[in-house]
């Protein structure tokens, strides 16, 4: 899987904590290979129509994404669950 990184989210990436960050990379490099690899609880938010999706970097923290096809997503920003679920799009 390709994943194209935004500029918020790459601001947003570089604000966490060091071990939010290990905990990022290891979830992106499994997201690489199986977007619905069952830990990642990849999700997609409501209301469906605006083609956002999430998935965890653990229990606290999050990463929104868009498809661009099914080879590549966009990363649009990470951050608290809370934060993330309250985003407009």
């Amino acid at each position: 899987m390709e994943i194209i990184i935004t500029t918020e989210f790459e601001n947003l990436y570089k604000k966490l904590p060091e071990n939010i960050k290990k905990k990022a990379y290891k979830q992106t490099e499994m997201f690489k290979k199986d977007v619905f690899y069952p830990s990642l609880h990849t999700e997609k938010l409501e209301p469906k129509d605006r083609a956002l999706w999430s998935f965890r970097v653990d229990d606290k923290y999050r990463i929104l994404f868009r498809f661009n096809n099914k080879n590549s997503v966009r990363f649009l920003v990470i951050g608290s669950h809370d934060w993330i679920y309250k985003i407009k799009f």
